[in-house]
């Protein structure tokens, strides 16, 4: 609800900027014919994370995750993060804070751990596992579009070093912070049942099946070059036909996010009109102009400064003028990708998976997440800024 207020306030202030010709209406137009694809996108990808969750396939998961973790603490936090990294890589970063936490928290309690290493490995790479595909994040949609419409392909070729590296640090931290409690066993018991997992989900094998193969059908059509919004929106259609064949009571109009979809409208217009006033111009003085290293990071920490004062989403839109060509892109897009690891308002991402979180009973403190993200933070950019110096397109090994 509080996302949807904001939203409207920011849609009626942008409403007022074009209704007093301060943004004109031409630009409102090209505004909505590059975004409005990806809204789309979003909103169907939204539906079949949904629906493939109420079909039970991360439950699914979480119950044969511990007996993969063989009693083994780390090994099964290993496997945990390996599944939050690919949820994040092809189903984007806030479907791993919605419907991955949920999961992780059960099967941390389960095995009798401590849930806190499990819970910011799971926030952490929503944020800086997001960096590899266009799909991974909203900003990377946007950027594939502001460098031209590259394919998936190319913009993984661009962003694989500094993914690896932001996905690398966070977890290096865990595991040296948190060693003792990596270290404890736990035993393999199968008795006691998921908690939060409905049973109609977990019986329902044709529901099951059908959004694993949609699934494994949807990842590589994403993937496959063809506009984003047409492989999403047949998948989200598919499994809404079934659903509405053997549980229709799911479909519900609150599988379509309204708050988020009023939110990003409302900022992506005001961000246009602050842009048309020159906000950009201004921002740079800050962010810099070069293409070495110490540039590259000025940019990258400009990015993860404005992500952590205000919202990745609006500081990514007033840098990305800024961004003149795919090696300030890739590194404009570490800093608002993997840099919102220190405010709660950062990234939509941890917002929703701290409310996952006090559904859940379990108490995060913003201080202490603030403190860890004072340091994993800056070493996630450093290194992943470092990644594309040397081993992106143009780098030393590139």
């Amino acid at each position: 609800m509080r996302l949807a207020i904001i939203g409207l306030v920011l849609l009626v202030a942008g409403g007022i900027t074009v209704a007093t010709g301060v943004l004109p209406w031409q630009e409102v137009a090209v505004l909505v014919d590059r975004v409005a694809p990806i809204l789309g996108f979003v909103v169907a990808m939204t539906v079949v994370t949904e629906l493939v969750s109420e079909a039970g396939a991360f439950q699914w998961i979480a119950r044969h995750l511990r007996g993969w973790g063989r009693g083994s603490s780390i090994l099964l936090w290993l496997l945990l993060a390996l599944f939050a990294t690919l949820s994040t890589v092809f189903l984007s970063l806030d479907t791993t804070a919605v419907l991955l936490t949920p999961v992780v928290v059960t099967v941390a309690r389960q095995a009798g751990l401590p849930v806190l290493p499990f819970a910011l490995t799971t926030v952490w790479l929503a944020n800086t596992a997001s960096l590899l595909l266009p799909i991974s994040n909203l900003t990377n949609l946007l950027a594939q579009h502001n460098l031209g419409g590259i394919s998936p392909a190319e913009f993984a070729q661009l962003m694989w070093a500094p993914s690896l590296a932001a996905v690398l640090v966070p977890l290096v931290f865990v595991a040296i912070v948190f060693r003792r409690e990596l270290r404890k066993t736990y035993a393999r018991d199968f008795t006691r049942p998921a908690q939060g997992t409905s049973s109609t989900a977990t019986t329902d094998r044709v529901l099951l099946i059908l959004s694993a193969v949609v699934l494994l059908l949807l990842l590589p059509a994403l993937v496959s070059g063809v506009a984003i919004w047409i492989p999403a929106g047949a998948a989200a259609a598919t499994l809404a036909v079934a659903f509405a064949v053997r549980r229709p009571k799911v479909l519900r109009v609150t599988l379509i996010p309204w708050s988020l979809l009023l939110f990003t409208c409302g900022l992506f217009l005001v961000v246009e009109a602050g842009q048309y006033l020159g906000a950009s111009l201004l921002l740079g003085q800050v962010a810099g102009q070069g293409e070495g290293f110490l540039e590259l990071l000025r940019l990258a920490m400009t990015g993860a400064l404005g992500s952590n004062v205000v919202n990745n989403l609006p500081a990514y839109l007033l840098a990305e003028p800024l961004a003149g060509n795919p090696e300030r892109m890739a590194a404009l897009l570490v800093g608002v990708n993997a840099g919102p690891l220190i405010t709660p308002w950062a990234s939509l991402a941890t917002l929703l998976w701290h409310d996952r979180l006090v559904r859940m009973n379990v108490l995060i403190k913003w201080r202490g997440y603030a403190l860890f993200g004072l340091i994993v933070a800056p070493l996630t950019i450093l290194a992943a800024v470092a990644a594309l110096v040397f081993f992106g397109p143009g780098g030393l090994f590139g």
